[in-house]
């Protein structure tokens, strides 16, 4: 075999080599990422519990600033009524400075324009000497008479309106202040909805009832929120909403909302819906009582449930092992 073609088989060109570094490069980082060391490292998604932890750390923030705002606008009320009150004092006092300064222009205009008036003119004509210097007090009485009279109602003009002036420059810095407050207010609840919206489409929270996880149903999640929004109102029997409610009205009102008919009776209510075992019970249910069921509730999980309990208490969530369960249904 020729020299040069033995060399060549021993010393590969410098482009071989580098292709086949390349090549091993990518065996090893596939090796690797298989092995799970090259793996980008995973960010899980906040729990709902960490979500409403921080619902509830915003609420802290909120609570104050709300009881803030109500006290300067509670505030604000009373002083707005004050200013009301001293306006009507001081348009009065108003009227009565106008009406003494026309006076005082008057004996001005007649003494520096057009010249003493006839009055005075007979006074200083007619007078005696011995009755003039008399006269002429008499007319400075007159003119000093009007000059208290003036300062009089000027100093309690003066006194309300410095009043007024303390109490207008209260209720601006107060104005300002409730702007601030409703600002924050309006951020914080901004916050808040957001964490809101970030709760898992399966979570239900409402005000009455507690958080629910896992509402797997559109329809039990609207039925569980209609309920919950029934809390505190009254039991009437046979009473479908929306100002009252029995057990069955109840359900029947939760579910009527969500685009599911059922009877107003426990009996056709038991019979309307699928069966299903406690073991497999999950939020949105309903829970029958008794060997007669005759109480029905809307189970939220956790062995809780919203129902219309009985005359004298009010649609509630309470336990559901507070009477005998004769079975669950799921409506739909």
């Amino acid at each position: 075999m020729p020299l040069h073609r033995r060399a060549s088989g021993r010393f590969p060109r410098t482009g071989g080599l580098h292709k086949a570094a390349r090549r091993l490069v990518v065996l090893v980082a596939a090796a690797a990422v298989g092995a799970g060391l090259l793996a980008a490292p995973a960010y899980a998604e906040p729990s709902v519990e960490q979500i409403e932890a921080e619902i509830d750390k915003q609420w802290q923030r909120l609570e104050p600033t709300i009881e803030q705002y109500n006290k300067v606008r509670s505030q604000l009320k009373v002083n707005r009524e004050k200013s009301k009150e001293l306006q009507k004092k001081i348009q009065p006092l108003a009227l009565e400075t106008e009406l003494a300064m026309n006076r005082v222009g008057d004996m001005a205009s007649r003494y520096y324009i057009t010249g003493p008036s006839q009055e005075l003119g007979a006074v200083l004509l007619n007078a005696k000497p011995d009755t003039l210097g008399e006269q002429m007090a008499f007319l400075n009485r007159l003119a000093a008479a009007e000059r208290r009279e003036l300062d009089g109602v000027m100093k309690i003009k003066k006194k309300y309106d410095d009043q007024k002036a303390k109490l207008d420059a209260l209720i601006s810095d107060q104005e300002a202040k409730e702007k601030q407050l409703a600002a924050k207010k309006k951020q914080i609840d901004a916050d808040i909805k957001r964490l809101e919206r970030s709760l898992p489409v399966t979570t239900v929270k409402t005000t009455n009832c507690p958080t629910i996880n896992g509402v797997v149903s559109a329809a039990a999640r609207t039925a569980i929120r209609v309920a919950c929004e029934q809390v505190g109102k009254p039991y009437v029997w046979g009473a479908t909403g929306p100002n009252a409610f029995d057990c069955s009205g109840l359900t029947q009102y939760a579910y009527k909302a969500a685009g599911i008919y059922l009877t107003h009776f426990t009996g056709a209510q038991w019979n309307e819906g699928k069966v299903v075992s406690r073991a497999d019970a999950r939020p949105g249910d309903l829970v029958f009582f008794r060997s007669d069921v005759s109480h029905v509730g809307l189970y939220l999980g956790n062995n809780q449930m919203v129902h219309a309990a009985r005359a004298g208490v009010p649609v509630n969530v309470s336990p559901i092992t507070t009477m005998p369960i004769a079975g669950f249904r799921r409506p739909g």
